[in-house]
Parts: C-alpha cells; structure tokens; sequence
C-alpha cells in the first residue's frame, strides 16, 4: 500500500474529486498542506490579498459552472475566522466550498497554542459539516465525505480542519483506487408530479416561481421546456435570474420588495396559483406573507424537506431535485396535451406580456452628477447576452435587479441571503478564473468597492481581467434610504474633502488613484454620454492589459430606488415612471 503525508493524501482526493482551483494564504499551521500542494501538482492555487476574500473567490468560481466546487484554504487561528463570513454566505445561498484550514498541534489545542481556536465549533452553524480531524487516518475518510456532503441534498460548504501534526503524519493511502461515494438527491414521485400538475391544470392564472435551486440543479433547460409546454409565465427569483431569459415570451419578470419589476409584482398579484421550484420564499421576495399568499394555491419543491412550510404552508409540497421534479412534470404535462386535457394559457401569457410591455420604470436621465438609472442603461448597451454579472448588495444591487437584463442562468451571480459588503469583487475574481474568456462585469457600490478592494492587486498579480462598474454617491445608500423610516440620516454620509485629489469636491476617496495604485485600470466619468464610450474603452484595456479594469460613475449623492418595506402591493416609485418610449429605451419590450 502507498505511503505518504495525511496532507497529500488529501491533495490527491481534491484532484480525483474534480477540483482544479484554490484560493488562499498560506500559514505556518497549514504549510505541510501547502507543501503537497506543490508537490502534487494539478491544482492552481491564487494567493489571496485577505482569507475572506479567498472564501468568497472560492464561491464566485463553485457559481460559474455545474459541479465546480471552490477550496479555500488558511492558517489556524484567525484565518478560519476570517473565512465564516464566506461560509456563511455558501450556506445561505446553497454553493458548496471547501474551507481547509490548519490548526496548532493535537496535543496543545486545549492549551492556548498560539493560533488556536476550536474553528469546528465556530463554523459548525453555517456548514454543512465542520470537523477538526484528531486521526491522520481519518483523512480520507474526512475529505471523502465532505465531498459527499457538499454535493448531496441541498448543497452546501463544509470546513475540514487540520492540526499540524496530522497533515505530517505518514498515512497508508492509495489515490489510484480512491472512488468519490455516490451522490444522494430526492427525487419526486410519479404519483407526486401527477398530483402538482393537476393542481396547476385546474387553476385559472397560474405561475411558476423558479429558484436559485433551479441553477443548483443545472435544470434551465427542463424548466424552459416545462413552461413553453403548459404556456405558464415565469417568476425567477433574485437567486434564479437568467434560469429562463429576460427576453423570453414566458419571462415574466421578478416579484419581491426590491429587486423587481413592476410588471413582475402586478403579474404575481393576478396570479391564483403558484408553483415554486427550488426556491425558499426568502422575505426580500415575499414581504408581508397575507398578501403575498392571499388568493392563490400554492405547490413547493425543494430538495431540502424542512424547507417544505418553514415560511408558509404550502397546499402542496414535494422534496425532490428541481431536475427530476421538472423531468417529471415535463412527462405528465405531455401527457395531459396529448390526450387535449392540458389547459390553454395563451390570454393568462398575454396578459404578463402586456404587464411587462407597458408598467416601466425610467432610465433615460441627462442629469449631473449622474442618476443611477442611467447607469444601467448604457450597460444594457455595452454589455450583450453572454455577460456574466457579480454583485452582492446595497441600492447598487437592486438597481441593478430592476434594470439590467439576464439572458442564461449563472450570468447573475449574487450573494442572496448574507449579502456581506466586500463580496464582489474576490467574487468575481472567482468567476473570471473559472470562465478565464467570458465577459465579466462586476458591480458595487463605493462601501462595497472600499472593504475589500485589496483583492484587485490579485486580479493585476495573476492577469485576471474583467471590468467592475462603481457607482459613487459617497453615502451608505441602502442604510441611508432605510433610515427614513426613523426620520434620520446618521452614520451613513462618507462624503469628505479628499486634500489630495481636491477635483472630486466631496466625494472622498479617490478610487482612481487606489485602483492605479494596486496594478489595475480606472477611468471616471462624470456625465451621461460618457458612459458607454467609458463601458467601451474599459472591455478595450480588461482585454489588453489583462487586469480589472474599474468604471467610477459620479452619481448624485441621493437618489431612492424604488421598494417596499412592507408588501408587493405596495412599492413606493420615488423617481418619473416611464410615460414614451425614450424614458426606457433598453427594456425587454420597450414602450410603443
């Protein structure tokens, strides 16, 4: 039997799981890791600029691609700290990560080691499994079912952490018969499908609600077919954009508080049926649940069976794959046609598409400094199809939501449930290794740019290029926005006289200068028409230089975005809705 490190036998099981990519910083506790890395070969590491940015890269990359599963790694101590803040996120949206981190020797764990901390303990609440290993035998074993867990059910991440002493210890090991153990998903019944599609049949106006489980299940295909099938309109949630494309005849726009549409929120209030996949009903979606549910049936698939009436009751509800529920529904569905007792929809469809043709919100403003809107226009201009957006949270978020256009499924690719400042740009990092030529374009807020923008030296140091659209109010917009339903505005102002780029007035922090400083490309604009030339020069250097390349937008420092604190029913529009076809000229179905 072949003999070799805990630590390598645990590089061998990453590469014969599939892992390719690691993101991390190495450390004293976790050098012996990083030793077999380097011997082993065949899994490009990236040095972060800070641990929890290379949690969050580990996440961009699992989002890009089914089956990619993100590894970031880290000393003992505070770099498993650091990295919560990412695993959290994983497990709020679902992704499966890898965390491993080193720890001080078993014997002196106990004894205030210097960087010990029991990091299990810590994580455990937002993993799926996090686990010191005290054996170096159990290494395989440990590493096997990690994988196993993540991929199973509901995915998810899980931290692996090592003393310093297990990595070294010689283990008996052989990788070329190691074998990854089979992968557990529910699967809904016949018997089941039977019953939800009778549902939906006997409804009037029904709609589907497809999830961020949906792109989990890599099921965009399957729920397309469904719904042109039945003729039923789709609702994606935030987690589930680009499952079925903005410009499809049966795309009928996003419901919630605020990320989405007007069209989408008047949609689902005329609904009476809802058939939810792969979603969770998350609060930011559903708002006040006696107007949200008034009126209608519900159905709910999930892969995760306590998610099935942890927010309501559904009428209805089925643990299973969003795949195999859909592959399901598809058979029944046909069936029902092909005997002529599936419904006809067309006037229900009809209905959405004129919702979505006319209940517009407007984007077409030449003020100065800039308003948001435009903003996100000319990237509607700039940016085609095949664009795969990173954002996390904040007014630039939501938007973002409301006014950009996604056309397959993980070209939205979005921090749902934690939302913590910083994510992007490491996230996007993530994503721009796992698909080196796409188009990747990134977008923040100045707070969201500001907590981790460390992590551009890492896109300039590895020749990562994509290009990340700031938009700039110095302000805490989302909190600031928040604050008035307490008549405050505290805390929130980070406007300042910069005395060394005095040309910026009050906007503070001079995001050029940083950027430049940090190896990469920048150019600010400061006015409407320069915007997309600005959008068109930045692809230009991103693909020259092969660095991130970043877009400052001046915006006016206060502008509401339109949302609600309370119910879909009741969104507050603060700006000129759309009333002529110039006012939103890059909707899906512009005004006539």
């Amino acid at each position: 039997m072949p003999r070799m490190t805990a630590a390598r036998a645990a590089v061998e099981i990453l590469k014969r799981e599939g892992v390719t990519n690691a993101f991390g910083v190495p450390g004293a506790a976790i050098n012996p890791f990083y030793a077999a890395l380097k011997a082993s070969g065949g899994v490009r590491h990236t040095l972060a600029r800070h641990v929890e940015g290379a949690s969050h890269m580990a996440e961009g990359y699992t989002r890009t691609h089914p089956g990619n599963i993100g590894v970031c790694v880290g000393t003992s101590g505070p770099a498993g700290t650091d990295m919560i803040t990412g695993l959290y996120s994983a497990l709020g949206d679902s992704i499966p990560i890898l965390c491993v981190t080193g720890q001080a020797p078993t014997a002196v764990i106990h004894k205030e080691d210097f960087q010990a901390v029991d990091i299990a303990s810590i994580a455990k609440p937002v993993t799926k499994a996090a686990t010191t290993v005290l054996e170096a035998a159990q290494v395989p074993g440990v590493f096997q079912q990690a994988f196993h867990l993540m991929r199973s059910g509901r995915p998810g991440p899980v931290l692996i952490d090592l003393p310093v002493d297990v990595q070294l210890t010689e283990i008996e090991f052989d990788p070329e018969t190691y074998e990854p153990l089979p992968v557990y998903r529910p699967v809904a019944s016949r018997a089941q499908a039977e019953k939800a599609i009778r549902l939906l049949n006997e409804s009037e106006r029904p709609l589907i609600v497809a999830g961020g489980g949906v792109i989990n299940a890599d099921a965009a295909g399957p729920l397309v077919e469904f719904a042109e099938l039945t003729g039923v309109p789709v609702i994606p949630t935030l987690m589930g954009w680009g499952a079925i494309a903005d410009d499809h005849e049966l795309n009928a726009g996003m419901v919630g508080l605020q990320t989405s549409h007007r069209y989408g929120n008047a949609t689902f209030l005329e609904s009476d049926f809802v058939l939810g996949i792969g979603n969770r009903w998350a609060n930011r979606h559903t708002g006040k649940l006696d107007v949200y549910t008034r009126g209608r049936k519900f159905v709910h698939v999930d892969i995760e069976p306590t998610q099935l009436g942890k927010i309501f009751a559904p009428d209805y509800g089925i643990a299973s794959d969003a795949g195999a529920a859909l592959e399901l529904f598809i058979e029944v569905a046909r069936e029902l046609k092909a005997a002529g007792e599936l419904r006809d929809r067309g006037a229900w469809a009809a209905s959405a598409r004129e919702r979505k043709a006319t209940l517009h919100r407007r984007t077409h403003f030449d003020d100065v400094p800039l308003k948001p809107q435009r903003v996100y226009e000319e990237m509607n201009r700039a940016f085609g199809p095949e664009t795969r957006y990173v954002t996390t949270i904040g007014l630039s978020q939501i938007a973002g939501a409301q006014m950009l256009h996604v056309y397959r499924p993980r070209h939205w690719i979005n921090c749902g449930q934690a939302g913590p400042l910083g994510w992007t740009v490491p996230a996007a990092l993530g994503v721009a290794i796992a698909d080196p030529e796409a188009t990747v374009v990134a977008l923040s807020g100045d707070y969201d740019f500001q907590f981790m923008l460390e992590e551009l030296a890492v896109g300039a140091q590895h020749h990562i290029p994509y290009v990340h659209v700031l938009v700039n109010n110095a302000y805490l917009g989302l909190i600031r926005q928040a604050q008035r339903n307490f008549d405050i505005d505290f805390q929130v102002n980070l406007e300042f006289e910069n005395l060394n780029s005095p040309e910026l007035g009050v906007y503070g922090v001079d995001h050029v200068k940083v950027v430049e400083g940090l190896g990469c490309k920048a150019i600010r604009v400061t006015e409407p028409d320069r915007l997309l030339p600005a959008f068109e020069e930045a692809k230009k250097l991103a693909a020259e230089h092969r660095v991130p390349v970043v877009v400052e937008a001046i915006l006016e420092r206060v502008t509401n975005i339109s949302m609600s604190g309370s119910d879909i029913a009741s969104v507050n529009e603060f700006e000129d809705l759309a009333t002529e076809p110039w006012h939103a000229p890059t909707e899906i179905l512009p005004l006539a």
